[in-house]
């Protein structure tokens, strides 16, 4: 009876698969930048309006196959939003109850989201206390912690079959510069990063990895010192990425640059990209571009042609009350005008100086 349930569970996530196409890749129309491209693979139309519907898949079908989650197993997870109402939705998919772990600083919409999917949501005052409150609810009603910041990298297939990094080269494939020079990606759990750069090895493409960190998280400091135990005690600012640890998912040996790009430049890079093609994108993917603007000046710099990809992350319309406020960036980020005046600036010259 129990692998029956199993074997139904696992079915019918591979059914709500199937119907879900591929997401977009987004060529992004900068007359600045002469011979080299900047695309943008946009995760905001999976059915639950994020990259992470990708790694909840993951996830529930790894915790399935494992042996973990059964029929009637609470699900427990700790996340700043995003992959939380992929859970839940996917957890409501099974008939499962899901608790959500989350600092009480998450965007209201994503609140609310996790609850229009049936699960309820368990508040922190701090980042940092995620993870063992996450563990401790989960022993205290037999439940499982899916723990994303320690699975993420492990749950995703990262040779292939239709992973997003399979996905971003089989849609390249026509493109001017079909192999790109450069793959740009802000960490959550890393495990995103993870799955990108062992596809690119493995896979044996030139294709350079580039990981964009924002202020506040220790993903950078990780990676140049390789103390896997620095930590901060502030949480990141720009939601969904950047952690106050190391994360386990996280491995700093597929990566081939990091840069840490502030806060400020984020949220402004956000603004610009809806000028640039109409739409709301949230603040981690303001993070993405910025590293991708930056990389592009470098190679105009060198006279070098190419193409560079990166993510878009979720809709800004989660954070209309937040990053797209600005009073509330003024309170929360500060001042983004210099680097409003230097987007402008490469609107005429291409570089960010």
């Amino acid at each position: 009876m129990e692998r029956s349930w199993v074997n139904q569970a696992i079915a019918k996530i591979e059914a709500d698969y199937q119907r879900s196409a591929d997401t977009h890749l987004i060529k992004l129309d900068i007359a600045c930048l002469t011979g080299i491209d900047i695309y943008l693979k946009d995760e905001s139309t999976h059915p639950t309006g994020s990259l992470k519907h990708r790694l909840a898949r993951s996830l529930f079908l790894y915790a399935l196959c494992n042996g973990w989650v059964k029929q009637d197993t609470p699900i427990i997870e700790s996340s700043s939003g995003s992959t939380a109402v992929s859970e839940a939705y996917f957890a409501r998919l099974l008939g499962l109850p899901f608790i959500a772990v989350m600092p009480k600083s998450t965007a209201k919409k994503k609140i609310q989201q996790i609850e229009f999917y049936g699960g309820s949501c368990h508040f922190v005052e701090h980042s940092s206390e995620i993870y063992a409150e996450s563990q401790r609810l989960a022993d205290e009603l037999s439940g499982h912690y899916m723990d994303q910041f320690t699975y993420a990298e492990r749950a995703t297939d990262w040779r292939g079959n239709n992973n997003i990094a399979n996905s971003i080269f089989e849609q390249m494939q026509r493109e001017p510069h079909p192999v790109p020079t450069w793959i740009v990606m802000s960490p959550g759990t890393g495990g995103t990063s993870a799955t990108i750069g062992r596809y690119i090895r493995y896979q044996r493409e030139m294709t350079k990895l580039c990981v964009v960190d924002p202020e506040h998280s220790v993903f950078f400091d990780y990676f140049h010192s390789g103390d896997d135990q620095v930590t901060c005690t502030q949480g990141s600012r720009i939601e969904g990425i950047g952690r106050p640890r190391a994360e386990p998912s996280f491995i700093p040996g597929v990566v081939d640059n990091m840069v840490k790009v502030k806060d400020a430049a984020s949220i402004a890079t956000m603004n610009w990209l809806e000028a640039l093609i109409g739409r709301k994108a949230g603040p981690s993917t303001g993070t993405n571009l910025y590293g991708a603007l930056q990389l592009a000046c470098e190679m105009k710099k060198k006279n070098q042609t190419g193409s560079i990809v990166t993510l878009l992350c979720d809709s800004g319309e989660r954070y209309l009350d937040t990053y797209y406020n600005t009073d509330w960036v003024a309170q929360q980020i500060g001042d983004i005008s210099q680097y409003e005046a230097q987007l402008m600036q490469f609107n005429q010259s291409g570089q960010l100086t």
